[in-house]
């Protein structure tokens, strides 16, 4: 079904977002295609994404629209690519064919596809089925199996104090970056009883965002015990959730000293090509979510991601499930 046309056959606006050095006009679409294109820019304002992010997802959908019109003119398609699940992911799949056909970079297909599952995923019709051009050979970033996690969680519970085990469990229960656990403030911090939330500075090209994440159960007691044993240490006064013992705020070196010696201490960091590190925690919070079946959309926001492309490398494969894939091939032993 896919149409034979150069890039060039696919109408984006002026700006950097088209990935050529070349640079387009926008033309206008079709009425209901326009409205479709007007309703996802609208929806995307609301979004946690990085506003560069945006302006890109809204170009390459204006690209992917003015295909679409096109197709449907010249009655190239199967079923409603806009409504039907199983017609998006056969349109998708003859788009990003196009796009190879016009030559254009992996990156910029990539970045396509992107800007098409967000907007399918906000039309409801779930993530239509088309490998990314960057996935061959690519593997997930490393995370915690679930015996592995339970072994560094029991650990931590169990044997680190109080400022320790928050800062233990913060990347894993949060998926805090490291930078972030430090850069705490008590004003950040609001616990109840029953729930808890934090306050988080991102980081990122727009100067980094606020955004506000429920705390787990377990966290929130973690949190809560530091809290009461902070009010004795020196520097108390101070704005700083976590301090060092001279009462200053922690560096980012020594909280993840911290969380790397509890890691030491139950063999996670057996592999050198692989270190242990409170971004493996950030990894395992991302990767559990994504294989639960959780949206990636809520997940980009819950990491502070800015692009859905970071979000989805924790569906890629990793070489334990490579390996782990094998074992259903049978044998003569």
């Amino acid at each position: 079904m896919a149409s034979g046309n150069s890039p060039s056959g696919i109408p984006e606006p002026a700006g950097p977002a088209s990935g050529n050095t070349s640079r387009s006009r926008a033309v206008p679409l079709p009425g209901p295609y326009a409205t479709i294109l007007t309703d996802y820019a609208t929806a995307l304002e609301r979004s946690p994404l990085a506003n560069s992010t945006k302006t890109k997802y809204t170009s390459r959908l204006r690209g992917y629209l003015a295909w679409l019109a096109d197709q449907t003119d010249a009655g190239a398609l199967d079923g409603d690519p806009l409504t039907d699940p199983i017609a998006a992911t056969g349109a998708v799949r003859d788009f990003r064919r196009h796009l190879k056909n016009g030559r254009r970079a992996p990156n910029t297909i990539d970045t396509y596809l992107s800007a098409i599952d967000d907007f399918y995923a906000r039309r409801g019709l779930g993530k239509p089925q088309a490998r990314r051009e960057r996935d061959v050979g690519r593997t997930a970033p490393r995370a915690l199996d679930a015996r592995r996690a339970r072994r560094y969680i029991r650990h931590v519970q169990l044997t680190a104090p109080p400022r320790d085990k928050a800062i233990a469990l913060l990347p894993y229960y949060a998926g805090l970056r490291i930078s972030e656990v430090v850069g705490l403030d008590l004003a950040d911090v609001r616990l109840s009883a029953r729930k808890g939330e934090l306050r988080i500075r991102g980081k990122g090209r727009d100067g980094g965002k606020i955004r506000l994440l429920p705390v787990h159960p377990d966290l929130r007691q973690a949190i809560a015990g530091w809290l009461t044993a902070r009010a004795d240490w020196k520097g108390a006064h101070s704005s700083a959730v976590f301090l060092n013992h001279h009462g200053g705020r922690l560096s980012d070196r020594a909280a993840r000293d911290i969380i790397t010696g509890l890691g030491d201490a139950v063999g996670l960091n057996d592999d050198p090509t692989e270190p242990f590190s409170p971004h493996v925690l950030r990894h395992t919070f991302a990767t559990q979510l994504i294989r639960d079946g959780k949206d990636p959309i809520l997940v980009a926001e819950l990491l502070g991601h800015g692009s859905l492309d970071t979000t989805r490398r924790y569906a890629l494969p990793t070489e334990a499930d490579k390996a782990a894939a094998l074992d259903a091939l049978i044998t003569d032993h």
